[in-house]
């Protein structure tokens, strides 16, 4: 996964200016950072999953018709048996 940018100074800060102690403002922001590097999908990972979803999009696709030609064929045979 990649990583995002998260300023982890600047959010002590804000926390701290807001009324969080030093040490709960540095808990909440690991906190966060954990949250953000471990949970969130990126645009690149988004990426991936589309392009393995159209992969996986065209191969169903040749299946089908695969699918659609052989039972075609079925039906074809049946009717010259008959």
């Amino acid at each position: 996964m990649a990583t995002t940018t998260f300023d982890t100074f600047e959010n002590v800060k804000r926390l701290k200016a807001v009324g969080f102690t030093e040490e709960q403002a540095i808990e909440q922001t690991k906190i966060i950072t954990e949250l953000i590097e471990n949970r969130l999908a990126t645009k690149q990972d988004i990426e991936l999953i589309r392009r393995d979803l159209k992969e996986l999009e065209m191969r169903l696709t040749i299946r089908m018709g695969m699918i659609m030609a052989a039972s075609i064929a079925i039906v074809a045979a049946l009717v010259k048996l008959l």
